[in-house]
């Protein structure tokens, strides 16, 4: 897993007050791709590589789908709220679309059936979130989540894994770091969980 160093910002903190600490939620954000899925966690962020051929057969391609959804799944682990990006409806006509949707869906169901709660991110919405405008492209996002974060991202998977876990949790009260105003308008295009069910967990 690629060590994702935060860097601090704003003012120190000031010290702690007496009683107990707040409790830090556990996020994870999830890229899923057939060739490059990306996931951040409070360990960093890793990305989940796999290549296919258009004339693979289908147990084949099963097999690659089994495998991308246990190596995402044992990243995890267990947390409190997943963030996935959703589903990109500009690239529906494009190769392996199909197998991708099917991906997308063992990789959500396997979380829920963990009962772990689900957000689902649109691609638009974590670009705005990163940069400002929801029509970035990734490089765009990468460059974005290096500068605000202090992190150390090798690709552009992992630098929208990192963006859709610090969405998780802005959301829940606890952001990695400060966003503009027009940044954070994002987490309303947002499909949350309920969020009792992620603070109860």
């Amino acid at each position: 897993m690629s060590e994702c160093t935060l860097l601090p910002v704003g003012d120190p903190a000031a010290p702690a007050a007496a009683g107990p600490r707040p409790r830090l939620y556990r996020v994870a954000g999830l890229d899923i791709s057939l060739t490059g899925t990306g996931i951040a966690t409070l360990g960093g962020t890793t990305c989940i590589r796999t290549k296919g051929r258009r004339a693979d057969s289908i147990p084949n391609r099963r097999a690659r789908q089994k495998y991308i959804v246990g190596r995402a799944l044992d990243e995890v682990g267990t947390v409190d709220l997943a963030c996935v990006e959703g589903p990109s409806h500009a690239s529906m006509g494009q190769a392996g679309h199909h197998d991708l949707s099917g991906l997308w869906w063992c990789i959500v169901g396997a979380l829920v059936d963990r009962e772990i709660p689900v957000a689902v991110v649109p691609p638009m919405s974590r670009a705005k979130y990163a940069t400002g405008k929801g029509n970035s492209r990734k490089a765009a996002v990468l460059d974005a989540a290096q500068r605000r974060y202090g992190a150390i991202l090798p690709n552009d998977n992992e630098a929208d894994s990192l963006v859709l876990r610090a969405m998780g949790l802005h959301w829940l009260g606890q952001p990695l770091a400060e966003v503009p105003d027009g940044h954070r308008a994002a987490l309303g295009g947002v499909q949350w969980p309920d969020r009792e069910a992620v603070t109860r967990s």
